[in-house]
């Protein structure tokens, strides 16, 4: 299962009701993993609220290094260091060796933990495989804005799932050895080789896409194609030529050429305190849409 916590939903600057971007994926596998997306300001604040322990975060990904989206960094970085972290925190991000760098220079603080930084590519049109656990993978790929910016993939891998039937056809019951099964894919059972494909149905993984900040673009259809949830910039309700942003049309039109399950339109501008005409719009082109909102969660099983 996949839960995720919308903490900051605005665009540029925050107002009362939205808070600058950063979204929570929390994934239940096997063990618990914590992943930060953007650190907007105030993020160390919404995850106290939210009940979400911050010390649980290993690994955060910075779409870009605009302040809106990296701020809440420098305070969250040196809370850890005070409530005495030992565990290594990873931070992804185009030219992330050298922003992080800069971060850690500021002030009189020395970090009392190790942060291992992961620079991202973000010129092409190639998706990256850029992080891998043996439940998840982490996918990149470069975005149009007006500074180095790449889209995140969270890709939940394929699992088998155990058919009672089947077994019960092969004359086998269940017990410990299905876990070897499921890990090497043959196993015996009584001194008989058993194949995982005969006994279990393969169900594709959960797959999560967080846009960050982009004008449309192919590689953002090509990264999306078939998620069960798109999380996308949809700053405006229509298109301003001046700015590096979709408009929630254009984010819809994305949606529905990637054939994405269910659309979620975050980094919304100030001006629109209603996102009731947001929605409307977007859901003329694709109709599984809805508009984020502080606080909100969602989330996702198979």
């Amino acid at each position: 299962m996949i839960e995720i916590t919308f903490l900051g939903t605005v665009s540029g600057i925050p107002s009362k009701q939205r808070s600058h971007p950063a979204i929570i994926l929390e994934y239940f596998g096997e063990e618990k993993d914590t992943l930060l997306f953007d650190c907007g300001e105030g993020t160390q604040l919404r995850l106290m609220n939210s009940g979400i322990s911050f010390m649980k975060i290993d690994k955060i990904f910075i779409t870009h290094w605009h302040a809106d989206h990296f701020a809440g960094l420098i305070p969250l970085i040196q809370t850890m260091n005070l409530e005495k972290r030992e565990k290594e925190l990873k931070i992804f991000a185009p030219e992330a060796e050298k922003f992080v760098s800069n971060i850690l220079d500021l002030g009189y603080f020395g970090c009392r933990f190790p942060i291992t930084t992961i620079n991202i590519p973000f010129e092409g049109n190639k998706i990256d495989l850029i992080d891998e656990t043996q439940e998840y993978q982490l996918f990149s790929i470069p975005v149009l804005h007006s500074v180095p910016t790449v889209a995140y993939c969270f890709k939940e891998k394929d699992r088998w799932s155990i058919d009672p039937s089947k077994l019960k056809n092969h004359g086998l019951r269940r017990g410990y050895w299905l876990k070897k099964l499921k890990k090497f894919g043959k196993a015996e059972y009584k001194g008989k080789a058993v194949k995982i494909e005969d006994v279990a149905e393969k169900k594709p993984g959960l797959k999560v896409v967080y846009s960050g900040d982009t004008k449309p673009c192919d590689n953002m259809v090509k990264i999306s194609e078939n998620a069960d949830l798109l999380i996308h910039d949809g700053t405006f309700l229509e298109e301003e030529d001046t700015k590096t942003h979709a408009d929630v049309g254009q984010a819809a039109e994305i949606a529905k050429k990637a054939k994405v399950k269910k659309l979620i339109l975050t980094h919304i501008s100030r001006r629109y305190t209603d996102p009731k005409e947001l929605e409307e719009k977007a859901r003329k082109t694709f109709k599984n849409t809805e508009i984020a909102y502080d606080k909100m969660k969602v989330r996702l099983k198979n």
